[in-house]
């Protein structure tokens, strides 16, 4: 049974909100984070959820866009053998209609091997990824939600000094909701309550 308690959490100043586990800790506490990112972690298993929000891409089509922004991601992070595990057909998102102008989301989950921080390539560790990226077309925006999920700890990593090197504890193990639930938990309770922080598009 899991032990994980959650609740409503607040984003960019409670315009957005998301449910998710209390033990993800808010990063902008510790570090900087961009004014378009949110970023909670929980350090004691080394994951993490980030929220961010893009201009819209026009040039990325509605069926497969979160493929995409997931090949994007792997090319920015200097990832390694990014394999594409499952990804969704589009689905509408009635809670995120704006305008009568509909929203839609696309998931998809990938497997890839990146270093943190600035360590080398010989420091990489196996994270499963997933990505949701719900298009807002009324406000002209992109917003990715990404989980990462470590899988295999290198003992070179710096990750290896706080959960261990070598194979992560499966999240039910140790009494925790698995990351892959927490995903579906998140996006799902993703709420829009106030508009105008998409600024002059809204």
């Amino acid at each position: 049974m899991s032990e994980d308690f959650y609740s409503e959490r607040p984003l960019f100043g409670g315009a957005i909100v998301s449910t998710f586990p209390l033990r993800f800790q808010d990063v902008s506490n510790v570090r900087q984070v961009p004014d378009h990112q949110e970023v909670f972690v929980d350090p004691a298993r080394d994951e993490s959820l980030i929220f961010e929000l893009l201009d819209f891409k026009h040039d990325v089509g509605d069926n497969g866009s979160a493929t995409w922004f997931l090949q994007d991601l792997a090319t920015e992070q200097d990832a390694e053998g990014c394999t594409l595990i499952e990804h969704s057909g589009v689905v509408e998102a009635p809670g995120l209609h704006y305008r009568n102008i509909p929203s839609v989301v696309t998931t998809a989950v990938g497997q890839m091997a990146i270093s943190k921080g600035r360590q080398g390539r010989e420091a990489q560790n196996v994270v499963k990824v997933y990505l949701a990226n719900l298009r807002l077309k009324a406000v002209a925006t992109d917003v990715l939600i990404t989980a990462y999920e470590p899988v295999l700890i290198n003992p070179l990593s710096e990750s290896a000094s706080t959960v261990g090197a070598g194979l992560a504890v499966p999240a039910a193990q140790s009494g925790f909701l698995p990351m892959a639930e927490v995903f579906k938990l998140v996006v799902s309770t993703f709420k829009v309550n106030d508009w105008n922080l998409f600024g002059s598009s809204a």
